[in-house]
């Protein structure tokens, strides 16, 4: 039986029917894991030692081979399996973490791994945090040189350990460093001249804090040592060590003959792991515009599983029905998961909801260290009512009784997983689970996926429209100018701002207020080449051009590639012609900088892309210091876009809008509306008017117009259209299969052989085998076949531990239901 069909079976094995655990289970004898090793994924059986209470959910580490391994608990059993002899069971080495999978987990874990074509194993990592399900590694150490001689292998491999300043490697690195090195190793060993030994895995474990509990004050005490009691009494009785050594200034050996005389106990306690979060003041519910009276109203109405799909224009007040819309829910006992599409906006949207719910707020995303998910899940695990806000691995958030689920800005594409598997759509999985937790989902946004539109207006009892056509206070939308930038050349302004924009600009001192300037790239130039044979740096990973990345002035010329970070300097001539003379082509959130420093020097500004994001806590830091008034100008790339809510921006400006435009992808249109729509809405959301300029060498392309307009239906109307002519999503599916490799011979080879398995069949429209827009990255070759359905049915791709074998071992098959990006 497969471990899908086996789970399948047993949705609360172990667990009573309302999530409680069943007190038998703790006599039981064998348990069902589900492990991963080495490829090797499935359910395995394994004795438990008498003294270990193991539960369904629980995480363990089991023997494996000759490994130590992470497993999770799916089934108990009360006897042995037949097929199994007692000496071939091996038992259960330790509990990891008890208990981190409530009782519903398995039926959506296990939806996910279907509809995906993907192993359970895989969505159980993508929904744990890191490190629980780690394996033990095999190291090998350096024990003595005898003068014996040796292969060529051996000695590379016995040098290299000598080399290193702990006389070890792990085998995987020694493999990638040595040639021969399974013969040279066996020679090494068999001489005594290294070991091979296992690393066990270090696993998360929780951070504990000595912890000092009065028990009693009689007895003969010094004065000093009353004292020291007498603080503790006042204390409550009980204090963490470090307070009260600082508090009495004492020592601990003070505190430990204290406890040997038993006037008290020192022990360590356990404390979560948290992001450090400034303060904020209480906020109470304001006051609602009739529009949002009217979507609460909708909301708290809903019963049972409903999706409501709450269309809001920029700024009519979308988190205020969220927060009045959760306040209900968390009175009842039950939690709210809040998504976000990036981790960007995470730190105002969580100060607005402590401001409003206090601690029973949490944060889960991947910026946290690996302790602060650790403790962060484990606390959504207690089971008391709280709001968990996060990207989109929080749809997986163990909270055990959600009352509310609610994709904020649910257009983003940031909500689906490209890599790695499962390719999952955060959407898609929050559907599913609001549906097994019979709870209402809100999908809000301004500018909604053309799939949520779609379902939204069809007429079935299960979907609503909820719609907030009027920002707060009727303040106006702001007024978007459409610049012809092939004019702005042909008056001779070479500069990449506007006429426009520039008077914009030098206004925006004299009035002291604030603006945004967008643009779709970070870096400097998109590239660079010769201007004497038109040569370009390329990649020598990837192919694709290198980006100049501007550091200081005086610093050498770098360049860098966008998908495998790969980085180097500029050479001084071309390598082709040897000519000293380059260009670079394109702008980049470095190259506004720098010439808004050059034109603009009274202007101070703040860039904010990737690249300035990357340290942990730097998005909420840019945003205090931009909130602050500590700088004129906000520069970013789509980050900016993404429900950022700043009142004192009155001014937007869009470089260029047409590397939006140009994409060979069906939702070029729908994505460039979006991102332009959402990025114009940043303007005028306090009491002063806001104004757009918006760059374009295509003032008459159709998306350019809908956006000045700011009209989504007439637009959606017409994009639903052209996708129901050519049975394009929402009207189709598409699922499609990425066969990669570092040979590019046999990769494509595959790629054929995988299309003509899939060409078998008449249920959907092959397209290609065809080379990926870049067909190689990081030295890897990449070829794509796109599956088309005339209808919502991508269950039917066949099965695809077939279609792996066909690859071979050298080339890899990943399949992307509902893709986003087809490039």
């Amino acid at each position: 039986m497969s471990d899908f069909s086996l789970i399948n079976s047993l949705p609360g094995a172990g667990l009573g029917t309302d999530g409680a655990i069943d007190r038998s289970a703790m006599d039981r004898q064998w348990v069902e894991v589900l492990v991963d090793c080495s490829g090797t994924q499935g359910l395995y059986t394994y004795a438990l030692p008498p003294d270990l209470a193991v539960r369904v959910g629980d995480i363990l580490s089991v023997p494996f081979g000759t490994q130590q391994v992470g497993a999770i608990a799916v089934r108990l059993l009360d006897t042995r399996p037949t097929e199994l002899a007692a000496d071939q069971i091996r038992s259960v080495d330790a509990i990891v973490s008890a208990g981190f999978f409530p009782a519903s987990y398995w039926a959506l874990l296990n939806q996910v791994a279907q509809y995906y074509h993907t192993s359970l194993m895989q969505v159980v990592k993508v929904a744990l945090p890191p490190g629980l399900l780690a394996r033990s590694q095999r190291r090998i150490r350096f024990l003595n040189d005898e003068k014996t001689p040796l292969t060529a292998a051996a000695r590379h491999i016995l040098e290299l350990l000598k080399a290193s300043k702990t006389k070890d490697y792990s085998w995987q690195f020694v493999q990638r460093q040595v040639q021969g090195a399974h013969r040279g190793l066996q020679e090494l060993l068999k001489q005594n001249l290294v070991e091979s030994y296992l690393e066990p895995p270090a696993t998360m474990r929780p951070k504990l804090r000595q912890a000092v509990t009065l028990i009693s004050t009689e007895g003969q005490l010094s004065e000093r040592y009353r004292e020291i009691l007498e603080v503790l009494k006042r204390q409550g009785g009980e204090m963490w060590m470090t307070d009260l050594l600082q508090l009495c200034r004492t020592t601990t050996p003070t505190l430990r003959k204290l406890e040997q005389q038993g006037c008290l106990i020192l022990q360590p306690r356990e404390i979560l792991r948290a992001e450090g979060l400034p303060e904020v003041g209480e906020e109470g519910a304001k006051s609602l515009t009739a529009d949002q009276a009217a979507a609460l109203q909708q909301v708290q109405q809903a019963t049972g599983f409903t999706q409501i799909l709450l269309h809001g224009v920029t700024g009519s007040g979308k988190t205020e029905v969220y927060l009045q819309a959760i306040a209900p829910i968390l009175q009842q006992g039950r939690s709210a998961l809040v998504l976000v599409p990036e981790i960007g906006l995470t730190p105002q949207l969580t100060d607005r909801f402590r401001a409003r719910f206090g601690d029973q707020v949490c944060v889960y995303h991947s910026a946290l260290s690996d302790g602060e998910r650790f403790d962060t899940w484990r606390q959504m695990l207690s089971g008391s009512p709280q709001v968990a806000i996060g990207t989109r691995s929080a749809i997986f958030a163990p909270l055990p009784s959600l009352g509310l689920i609610i994709l904020d800005e649910e257009h983003d594409s940031s909500f689906k997983q490209d890599q790695p598997a499962p390719c999952y759509h955060a959407r898609t999985v929050a559907q599913w689970r609001a549906t097994l937790e019979a709870c209402p989902l809100i999908l809000g946004s301004a500018t909604p996926s053309l799939e949520s539109w779609v379902t939204s207006h069809q007429e079935v009892a299960q979907s609503q429209y909820v719609s907030l056509p009027k920002r707060i206070l009727n303040r106006p939308m702001p007024k978007i100018e459409v610049v012809d930038m092939r004019q702005e050349l042909r008056d001779r302004n070479g500069s990449i701002f506007s006429r426009s924009l520039q008077t914009a600009l030098h206004h925006l001192k004299e009035t002291e207020q604030q603006g945004l300037l967008f643009i779709h790239r970070r870096g400097h130039s998109t590239f660079v080449s010769c201007r004497s044979c038109g040569y370009v740096m390329e990649c020598p990973n990837c192919d694709v051009s290198l980006s100049f990345h501007h550091t200081h002035e005086n610093a050498k010329p770098r360049l860098r590639c966008h998908y495998c970070n790969h980085v180097q300097n500029q050479p001084p001539h071309c390598p082709s012609c040897g000519s000293p003379y380059f260009k670079q082509f394109g702008s980049g959130t470095q190259r506004v900088m720098q010439e808004l420093e050059r034109q603009f020097p009274d202007l101070t500004a703040i860039r904010f892309d990737s690249d300035t994001t990357r340290a942990k806590g730097s998005h909420r830091a840019l945003l205090t210091q931009f909130s602050d008034r500590k700088a004129d100008l906000l520069v970013g790339t789509q980050m900016l876009t993404k429900g950022i809510d700043l009142p004192q921006v009155t001014l937007v400006g869009v470089i260029s809008a047409d590397g939006l435009l140009n994409l060979a992808d069906f939702r070029a249109s729908e994505r460039a509306f979006q991102t332009l729509v959402q990025v114009a809405g940043r303007a005028g959301r306090g009491e002063e008017p806001g104004r757009v300029i918006l760059q374009t060498y295509s003032p008459d392309h159709p998306v350019i117009g809908a956006v000045q307009r700011q009209q989504y239906e007439p637009f959606v109307a017409a994009e639903l259209k052209q996708r129901q002519e050519l049975q394009y999503p929402p009207y189709g599916q598409l699922v499609l299969f990425r066969i990669s490799g570092g040979n590019a011979v046999a990769v494509q080879k595959a790629a054929e052989r995988v299309a003509v398995e899939l060409s078998k069949s008449t249920q959907y429209a092959v397209l290609g085998p065809a080379p990926a827009t870049i067909l190689r990255v990081a030295q890897r070759y990449r070829w794509q076949i796109l599956l088309k359905f005339p209808s919502h049915d991508g269950s039917k791709v066949p099965n695809l531990a077939d279609l792996r074998s066909l690859c071979g071992s050298t080339v890899s098959l990943t399949i992307d239901v509902d893709p986003m990006n087809l490039m």
